[in-house]
């Protein structure tokens, strides 16, 4: 019995992530397709595609970008749409953006003299304009969520980092399980279960 639930947990391990995913991606999918309201099902997905492919072409127009740009200054201008407006073009753009942010992974002295550490992306190398030099501005995701906290330290604090850094982020989401290139979860795990069986 106890190899059939090995078997389950097995498949479950398997499956659950691969149908989770299908879910997640055919929701989106008829979420965006049911903005027109077309009755042929998924039309109105290529067309909202088609569409804002059609925007980035007209925003990288030097005649289109004067229009996008009075547009943007209009949305700046007015007090709540600013902070709505500005909060979402910096988010998006941090993350797909030809400027992205998160683009400089970094490891943090959380205390002086301490070994704890954290991981996390270098926002901001200089904060001059706050009245705060020798200070970066650090973003730390936090795990298993889809929020995170921007901290200030002192920069001789903050060591960046030679990896690729949707491997950091992955790392960092999913709370160290996912492995960075090298290693792997079950590494250290594997060694010990190894120190284990050799200890008599």
């Amino acid at each position: 019995m106890r190899t059939y639930v090995r078997y389950f947990l097995n498949g479950l391990l398997f499956v659950t992530p691969i149908a989770l995913t299908f879910y997640v991606c055919w929701r989106l999918f008829r979420f965006i397709d049911g903005w027109l309201r077309l009755p042929v099902p998924g039309a109105g997905f290529l067309l909202t595609v088609v569409f804002i492919t059609l925007v980035g072409f007209l925003a990288s127009n030097l005649i289109a970008r004067s229009a996008f740009a009075w547009l943007e200054r209009l949305l700046t201008r007015l007090p709540f749409v600013r902070m709505l407006y500005t909060s979402i073009r910096d988010v998006l753009g941090a993350v797909v953006g030809e400027k992205r942010r998160f683009d400089k992974p970094v490891l943090v002295t959380l205390v002086p003299g301490s070994e704890a550490k954290a991981l996390g992306f270098l926002t901001q190398d200089a904060l001059d304009g706050l009245g705060i030099p020798g200070h970066v501005a650090v973003y730390l995701p936090q795990s298993y969520n889809f929020a995170g906290q921007t901290l200030i330290f002192p920069a001789e604090r903050v060591q960046p980092l030679e990896a690729n850094s949707g491997a950091v982020m992955a790392f960092i989401v999913s709370g160290g399980v996912t492995g960075t290139a090298g290693s792997s979860p079950s590494s250290a795990r594997d060694r010990g279960a190894g120190a284990d069986e050799a200890t008599p």
